[in-house]
């Protein structure tokens, strides 16, 4: 990029369908008539480790073509982040709308996308950010949120992958969104009613506007969702939010559909105990996440991810310990952040948090059956050698050695 050269504006588009992020990009494309628009696909390749990513750059400013895609195979942060690069220094790209596919991991991908570079090109070089929008079409959302019965690659670049839900990538691209926007399923029907009362539970934090509104205050609208950004802001927020003890935001009011319960305790919980109240736990939940502080493993931040009727339990991290070890000083400033607020001088910063959202929660239940399987005092009294002794059918015991 020339000297002095002003910053380009990086848009990020995604949404839960192909027809709806075509819209959205659309609705952009006429609010920035100058823009271009990196369209990317990615796909497994069976013979090798890592995806083969197309791209298709397309300049809206100009009369329409059919540009031929470019296909690599490798790291799709990589050749993605070099594909923005380029176009920078050429001077071509002042605004760019980056369209991701759905089987994107949103927040890890653009953490890696957007952090800077030893020795390197980053994007914080040649962009400003603008905000993460996501399209929501209603009905497939409706319809993805409770899909558990089959599994979909998604990539965070670099050769992982991960087999997930739809349901999981439904609600990750929602709670990835800085902007929703809604489509499809007209008001008469609920559709859309029922979907924005979930969207606003799943992402409290996000800005939310239907397509229809967007479509019909243009150009000003697209402008809107197109403001910069800070991106050191948001890869913090970023961080923070994938950081295993990550608090969740504050959820809105409970409405009639849809509500939220967060549920917090600093005593550990019986694993036996936490197995058999899963089926009163989870009835009616769609999406919860959060960690425990389980007795079988009393170091362990064990995390806690659920959407729709698929839950997962898995040992993520280590709970920190006093400021002096190095497991403090290795820790990322928005771990340490969270675990000075929630610091208690006998157990640390351990403890379980679990935000649940669905329909039809019953709070006393859920909380209830969550109270009843922590530790007693007597169970609490006999301490970790005690503890090692409680049977685990969640996680299995631990070995001892």
């Amino acid at each position: 990029m020339p000297t002095g050269a002003p910053r380009g504006l990086l848009s990020v588009v995604a949404g839960n369908t192909p027809e709806v992020r075509g819209d959205l990009v659309a609705q952009l494309a006429r609010a920035h008539p100058e823009s271009i628009v990196l369209s990317v696909s990615v796909q497994e390749d069976p013979s090798g480790r890592y995806p083969v990513v197309q791209r298709m750059t397309t300049a809206t400013g100009t009369r329409p073509t059919a540009p031929a895609p470019l296909g690599a195979t490798g790291d799709p942060v990589v050749i993605l982040r070099q594909d923005l690069v380029s176009l920078r220094r050429a001077g071509k790209a002042v605004h760019v709308v980056l369209a991701l596919p759905e089987h994107i991991d949103l927040l890890p991908f653009l953490l890696q996308l957007w952090r800077p570079r030893v020795g390197a090109d980053s994007l914080e070089d040649h962009y400003d950010a603008a905000l993460v929008l996501v399209g929501v079409a209603a009905a497939p959302f409706l319809a993805d949120i409770t899909c558990v019965h089959r599994a979909v690659r998604v990539w965070a670049g670099g050769e992982h992958s991960e087999p997930l839900t739809p349901a999981e990538i439904a609600v990750r691209q929602v709670e990835a969104a800085d902007a929703l926007v809604l489509a499809g399923t007209s008001p008469e029907d609920g559709g859309q009613e029922q979907a924005a009362a979930l969207l606003r539970h799943l992402n409290p934090r996000a800005g939310m506007v239907t397509l229809d509104r967007v479509v019909a205050e243009q150009p000003a609208s697209g402008r809107v969702l197109t403001r910069a950004q800070s991106s050191s802001r948001m890869r913090g927020r970023w961080e923070a939010w994938l950081e295993p003890t990550a608090s969740p935001y504050a959820p809105p009011e409970s409405g009639r559909d849809v509500s939220t319960i967060v549920w917090r305790s600093r005593r550990p919980l019986h694993p036996e105990r936490l197995a058999d109240a899963l089926g009163e736990v989870m009835l009616g939940v769609l999406r919860s996440r959060g960690h425990l502080w389980l007795a079988s493993r009393p170091d362990a931040v064990v995390t806690w991810r659920s959407a729709g009727g698929h839950l997962e339990i898995r040992e993520a991290d280590r709970w920190l310990e006093a400021h002096a070890s190095p497991e403090w000083e290795t820790a990322s400033p928005q771990r340490r952040t969270l675990a000075c607020w929630f610091w208690d001088d006998h157990y640390g910063e351990r403890r379980n948090e679990i935000v649940f959202t669905g329909t039809d929660l019953d709070i006393d239940r859920v909380t209830g059956a969550l109270d009843d399987a922590l530790l007693d005092h007597a169970e609490l009294s006999l301490g970790r050698e005690g503890w090692d002794l409680l049977n685990d059918p969640l996680l299995g015991n631990a070995e001892t050695l």
